[in-house]
C-alpha cells in the first residue's frame, strides 16, 4: 500500500482524436522505465502501442477503450489512464475523468483546439479536474504553439500560460526553452532519453525574455510573495513553481508545455510538471451522499484509516472473470477482505487485487485511499459504490449521454444465439452508452450506441471474442415525438366484471415544455380538496409516464411534455392503483391527437477538418445532407467546417467524405439537440410506420 499520499498522482491523458495521446503515453512509460522498447500506434513491428492492446485498436490505429497503467517518476507514484479521442467512445473519457485528480489536455500543434477538445474540456470542467496542456506534433508542417495557446484562451476560455517556447518548429524543431530556469533544453540519444541543458541561443534570447515576462505577469496573480520578488528583482524557481501550482489546483491557470512525442522531445519536462503542479489525492475534494441521512452530501477524507469507500468506474471481461477497475477514495482494500455493494447490499470477498499495466497485471495485497486498482470476480455494474459496511454512502454517478443510433441484429444460426446474448449482456454491463432491447412488435434485438463506429466495434468484438456471426439491419435513428400545442383531457376509466370493478377519473391538460427545457416530462399535481386521493397520485403519474414510452405517430418515445392534473374522482370500493394507471393511459391517448403531435429528429454537431484545398468539397458533402453550416476557419493551409446535420442523413458519410477529399479529411460528430422533422421526412416516416403496422396486423 502506498502510504505517502503526497507522492501519488492520478492523471488522465485526453484529447481530440489523432492528437498523439497514445504516443505520448508510450514515451512516458519508456522514460519512466516502465517499458524498454517504444512501439508506435501504427508501427511496422506489428506490436502496436502498449496501451492499445486490443487487436481492433492495433488494426484501426485508434484507442477504443481507456487503459490504465502505473509508473514512477522523481520518487512519485503515477497512475495513468489513456483515453480514446473519438467521440463515439466519449463514455470512456467521462468515467476516467470521474475518478482522476488531474489531467493532461493534449493539443495538436497544427490543428490546435478541435471539436473533441471542446468536449473533453467540458468533461474536465464537469468533474472539476485541474489540467496541464501539452502542445504536441511541433515537428509537423504548419505547427504554431503560440496560435494554439491563443485558441486555448479564446475557444476554451483558459488562462493559458506558456511555460516554454520552442527551439524551432516543423523540421527545425530541436527542443524547448524552459522559461522558469531560462535554459535551452534539447533531447539527445537514440530515443531522446539524454536531456541536455544549455544557454539560450542568442537569436532566441529576446523572445525568451519577453515570454518569461508574460509568464511571470500571469503567474504572479496567484502569489503575493512572487509579486514582491518580481518588484525586488529576486525571483526564485521555487516561488514560480509554488505560484503555478496554486493557479493550477484552483483551475484558474493552465500551464502550457510543448514538444513532439513522436520525435521524443519535451516529454520528460511534462513529467516534471505532472508531479510538480497536479494535485495529490488529499488536495482534491471528493464528495459522496449519506444514504442513511436522506442523501446529504458528505466530504470523504483520503485516509486509509477511515471506513472504506471506493467506486467501480469501469468493467472489463478478463481471462479469469470480470475485472472491476476501482478508485479507492477513503479507507483501504485488502486481499481476503469483505466489501459491500451500496446499491445491491450484497457482500463480496476480495479474492484477487491487482494493479493494471494495459492488459497485464501485478498482484498486490492491499491498496489505500487515493489509489486506482482492479478487483477480480466481483459482480457489479459500472458506477457502483463499495464500502466496508460501517458507513452507508454512495458516490454520485457520472454523466451518461443518451445513445443516438440503433441497429437490428440477429444471429446467423440458432447455435450463435446464446453467445450473442452473453456478448450483449457483457457489453451492456461494461459500457453505459451501449444499450440493447427486444422490440415488442418486431421481436428483433435492437442495439443502440453513440455512432456507427461505436456499434461497428461491438459487432466486430462479438465476432472475434464470442465467435458470433450476426446479420445487421439498416441503422435506425432515435426519433422522438412531441406536442405542438396544449390539449385538455377529462377521462373516466370504468370496468365492471363481477365483484369489485375498476374506477378512476382524471382531468387536466398536457402542453409542450418551454423551449430549452430538455426534460422528458414534468408532472404537476394541482388537485385540490382530495378529488383524487393522495395515495393514487403516484399511480396517475406512473400511467402517464408509461404512455410516453411509445407515441402514436411513429411509435417512438414522447419528450418535452408537461402533464397537469387538476380534477378527478375516485370510488370508495372500485378505485385502485391499477385503475388510476389505466385512467391516466386512457386520458393521454384521448388528448394526444388534439395536441397536434410532431416528429423530432436528432441533429448532430459535425466538425470536418482537412486541407484548405478541400473546403469546397467538404461544404458540398454537408449541404447535400440537409446540413446547416455554422462556421468555417482556415489557418496555415488547414480548414475546419462546423455544421449541424440531421443524423438520418449521416449514414455512410465517412466513405463519401473520403472519396470527395482523396482521404485527406476527417470528421467528428456528437449529438446536439432534437429539432422538428421537415414535412417530407415526416410524411415518409408516417407512411413507413403505417406499412409496418399493416404487415403486423396481417
Amino acid at each position: 500500500m502506498i502510504t505517502e499520499l503526497s507522492k501519488i498522482r492520478n492523471i488522465g491523458i485526453s484529447a481530440h482524436i489523432d492528437s498523439g495521446k497514445t504516443t505520448l503515453t508510450e514515451r512516458i512509460l519508456f522514460y519512466t522505465k516502465r517499458i524498454y522498447k517504444i512501439s508506435e500506434v501504427r508501427g511496422k513491428d506489428g506490436a502496436g502501442a502498449t496501451m492499445d492492446f486490443m487487436d481492433l485498436e492495433k488494426e484501426r490505429g485508434i484507442t477504443i477503450q481507456s487503459a490504465a497503467t502505473h509508473t514512477t517518476w522523481d520518487d512519485h507514484f503515477v497512475n495513468i489512464i489513456d483515453t480514446p479521442g473519438h467521440v463515439d467512445f466519449t463514455i470512456e473519457v467521462e468515467r476516467s475523468l470521474r475518478v482522476l485528480d488531474g489531467a493532461v489536455l493534449v493539443l495538436c500543434g497544427v490543428a490546435g483546439v478541435q471539436s473533441q477538445s471542446l468536449t473533453v474540456d467540458r468533461q474536465m470542467r464537469r468533474y472539476k479536474v485541474p489540467r496541464l496542456a501539452f502542445i504536441n506534433k511541433l515537428d509537423r508542417s504548419g505547427a504554431n504553439p503560440r496560435r494554439v495557446t491563443e485558441a486555448l484562451r479564446e475557444k476554451l476560455a483558459h488562462n493559458a500560460v506558456m511555460m516554454q517556447i520552442p527551439i524551432g518548429v516543423e523540421a527545425d524543431h530541436a527542443g524547448v526553452i524552459d522559461l522558469v530556469t531560462m535554459e535551452a533544453v534539447r533531447f539527445d540519444g537514440d530515443q531522446g532519453e539524454v536531456i541536455v541543458r544549455g544557454p539560450i541561443p542568442a537569436e532566441l534570447q529576446d523572445e525568451a525574455n519577453v515570454a518569461r515576462e508574460t509568464m511571470l505577469d500571469a503567474v504572479s496573480m496567484f502569489s503575493d510573495e512572487l509579486t514582491e520578488a518580481i518588484l525586488d528583482g529576486h525571483v526564485t524557481e521555487a516561488l514560480i513553481h509554488e505560484a503555478v501550482r496554486r493557479g493550477t489546483l484552483s483551475r484558474d491557470l493552465t500551464p502550457v508545455f510543448m514538444g513532439s512525442a513522436y520525435k521524443n522531445k519535451g516529454v520528460q519536462l511534462l513529467l516534471d510538471a505532472i508531479v510538480r503542479y497536479l494535485p495529490n489525492p488529499t488536495e482534491v475534494e471528493n464528495t459522496a451522499v449519506d444514504l442513511s441521512a436522506g442523501e446529504a452530501p458528505i466530504v470523504l477524507a483520503s485516509d486509509a484509516q477511515k471506513p472504506l469507500v471506493c467506486l467501480a468506474f469501469k468493467l472489463e471481461e478478463g481471462r479469469y472473470g470480470q475485472l472491476t477497475y476501482t478508485r479507492v477514495y477513503q479507507g483501504a482494500l485488502a486481499k481476503g477482505g469483505t466489501i459491500i455493494n451500496a446499491r445491491t447490499r450484497k457482500k463480496h470477498k476480495i479474492g484477487r487485487l491487482v494493479r493494471m499495466h494495459a492488459d497485464s497485471m501485478e498482484e498486490i495485497d492491499s491498496a489505500g485511499a487515493g489509489d486506482i486498482v482492479a478487483l477480480f470476480g466481483i459482480e457489479c455494474a459500472s458506477g457502483d459504490t463499495f464500502t466496508d459496511g460501517t458507513v452507508d454512502v454512495a458516490m454520485s454517478s457520472m454523466h451518461v449521454p443518451a445513445p443516438v443510433v440503433s441497429i437490428a441484429v440477429k444471429p446467423k444460426d440458432n447455435k450463435a444465439s446464446d453467445n450473442m446474448g452473453k456478448a450483449i449482456g457483457r457489453f451492456v454491463r461494461e459500457d453505459p452508452t451501449f444499450r440493447a432491447h427486444v422490440d415488442r412488435e418486431s421481436n428483433e434485438t435492437i442495439l443502440s450506441g453513440m455512432g456507427e463506429l461505436h456499434l461497428d466495434v461491438y459487432i466486430e468484438r462479438m465476432k472475434r471474442e464470442y465467435k458470433v456471426e450476426v446479420e445487421t439491419g439498416a441503422p435506425q435513428v432515435a426519433y422522438r415525438e412531441a406536442l405542438s400545442q396544449k390539449a385538455e383531457f377529462n377521462y373516466t376509466h370504468r370496468k365492471q366484471t363481477g365483484g369489485s370493478g375498476q374506477y378512476g377519473k382524471v382531468a387536466g391538460y398536457i402542453e409542450p415544455l418551454p423551449e430549452g427545457d430538455e426534460r422528458a416530462y414534468e408532472f404537476v399535481n394541482e388537485i385540490r380538496g382530495g378529488a383524487i386521493p393522495t395515495e393514487y397520485i403516484s399511480a396517475v403519474e406512473k400511467g402517464f409516464v408509461s404512455a410516453l414510452d411509445k407515441g402514436r405517430l411513429i411509435g417512438f418515445p414522447i419528450i418535452g411534455v408537461r402533464i397537469v392534473i387538476n380534477d378527478g374522482a375516485a370510488h370508495a370500493v372500485d378505485s385502485s392503483e391499477m385503475a388510476f394507471v389505466a385512467a391516466a393511459r386512457g386520458a393521454f391517448r384521448s388528448c394526444y391527437g388534439a395536441s397536434k403531435p410532431i416528429i423530432l429528429e436528432p441533429v448532430m454537431k459535425l466538425a470536418v477538418e482537412g486541407p484548405a484545398e478541400f473546403q469546397g468539397a467538404a461544404l458540398k458533402t454537408i449541404m447535400q445532407r440537409r446540413g446547416t453550416v455554422i462556421g468555417t476557419t482556415e489557418e496555415s493551409g488547414f480548414c475546419r467546417v462546423e455544421a449541424e446535420v440531421p443524423l438520418a442523413e449521416m449514414f455512410g458519410y465517412a466513405t463519401d467524405l473520403r472519396s470527395q477529399t482523396q482521404g485527406k479529411a476527417e470528421f467528428t460528430m456528437e449529438f446536439a439537440r432534437y429539432l422538428p422533422c421537415p414535412s417530407e421526412t415526416t410524411k415518409e416516416l408516417l407512411e413507413k410506420y403505417a406499412d409496418r403496422r399493416k404487415i403486423e396486423d396481417e
